[in-house]
């Protein structure tokens, strides 16, 4: 399966043709044609005010389960765009989604911070930083995770991955990488899980009820490390910026193609994303008791 993600920076007209995206770009020194297969495109990006979309072209997008982002005027993700429609038994596996008992929703919440903080611990054991303290705090996490395991993980985590870093959604740089990278995820992780019949909407754990995509913000944790890993990169090679390149945001997108073990497969990111909310359907269903998540080898 490939899974592509098109982001679009200059003035473009974006319409099927031939049952395929044609894509008429214009850059300051050319104008250019593509065309890209529809049912290989994982995410579209628009990211310039000068870009026409045809509602064929969307329709057409939307019926392969393509997610749309919109970037605002600040250039960073606005809104995003899924079809109403995602699965064949949507209203079976929606019944039962809702019914979902507290205690198995804690349980999967469990699940996730575990993935979450191993993933956490990997990353410093690949720079060759500390992490015998994630080690721990890993064997201590709890059905609903009681003791707030998640956020003394992440204390010890970013101040051990970054000198004098602190996150903050507001902060200084790499706080900006960080947070378009998170927003990338943040959109796969909803168009799988659209994907496999659930509703981004209601969470297992988040539940401000001012956030659309609450169960998008639970199952992308374990995915946060990856895109960790990127941006340290970024960082220690000095590719901080206050205002996102387009090079910088090329780089942020390749999230989707980088490796994740899901179980004892090797699959990129965005491909396995649909292992984790099918396997998350399952133990919603009592068929599996366990979500399948991507470690960091």
């Amino acid at each position: 399966m490939v899974t592509q993600t098109l982001y679009f920076s200059n003035p473009t007209y974006l319409k099927v043709k031939n049952n395929q995206l044609h894509i008429h770009i214009k850059t300051e020194v050319n104008e250019k044609e593509i065309t890209r297969p529809i049912e290989d495109i994982g995410v579209v990006i628009l990211d310039n005010n000068q870009i026409t979309i045809t509602h064929q072209a969307i329709r057409a997008l939307q019926e392969n389960k393509v997610v749309i982002i919109s970037c605002g005027a600040n250039r960073m993700p606005h809104s995003i765009t899924l079809p109403i429609e995602g699965h064949t038994e949507q209203s079976e596996r929606y019944k039962k989604q809702i019914a979902a008992s507290v205690p198995l929703k804690k349980k999967l919440w469990q699940q996730t911070i575990e993935a979450k903080v191993y993933n956490q611990m990997r990353v410093l054991q690949k720079l060759g930083k500390p992490a015998k303290r994630l080690q721990v705090l890993l064997k201590r996490v709890q059905s609903g995770d009681p003791d707030n395991i998640e956020g003394q993980a992440a204390a010890y985590y970013w101040k051990t991955l970054i000198e004098d870093f602190k996150r903050d959604r507001y902060g200084e740089p790499p706080n900006n990488l960080l947070n378009y990278g998170y927003a990338i995820i943040r959109a796969m992780v909803a168009r799988a899980l659209v994907s496999s019949g659930l509703l981004p909407t209601l969470g297992i754990h988040h539940k401000n009820k001012y956030n659309a995509f609450c169960l998008a913000d639970d199952i992308m944790e374990p995915y946060r490390p990856f895109m960790d890993l990127i941006v340290y990169n970024m960082f220690v090679n000095n590719k901080l910026e206050s205002f996102l390149s387009t090079e910088s945001k090329r780089h942020l997108l390749s999230i989707g193609e980088v490796d994740g073990k899901f179980g004892k497969r090797i699959s990129p990111l965005m491909v396995g994303m649909s292992r984790t909310t099918s396997t998350l359907y399952q133990c919603i269903s009592g068929e599996k008791r366990k979500i399948i998540y991507p470690k960091i080898e």
